[in-house]
């Protein structure tokens, strides 16, 4: 059983027991954090897709880690006038892992 959903404007493909970095969300170590923005769910063939969301569905996950990702370096540059600017970047994550995919039966 897969799920799509949606968190801070990216869709993440998931299932049971995988680890996924999404942008920083509020909480703390071992928190429990649920995503009931669910786009698709497929459950052993059976597929079913929201318009957008899918009613009755919800996945659940623990926070695993709080961090930043590797610096990215940003330049910019004018020709011919001068300027030269040389800025880093780490952009926060939060890591976490799929505990459950709780997918009720449409009525």
């Amino acid at each position: 059983m897969y799920a799509i959903i949606e968190t801070s404007g990216k869709q993440y493909r998931v299932e049971s027991g995988i680890k996924i970095k999404v942008e920083k969300i509020a909480g703390s170590l071992g928190e429990e954090v649920k995503f009931n923005k669910v786009l698709l769910v497929n459950n052993e063939g059976e597929v079913l897709t929201g318009q957008p969301l899918v009613p009755g569905v919800l996945v659940i996950g623990e926070i695993v880690r709080q961090d930043r990702s590797k610096k990215i370096i940003v330049y910019k540059r004018r020709p011919k006038k001068g300027y030269r600017k040389t800025i880093g970047h780490r952009q926060y994550f939060t890591e976490v892992k799929i505990k459950e995919i709780i997918a009720k039966a449409p009525k």
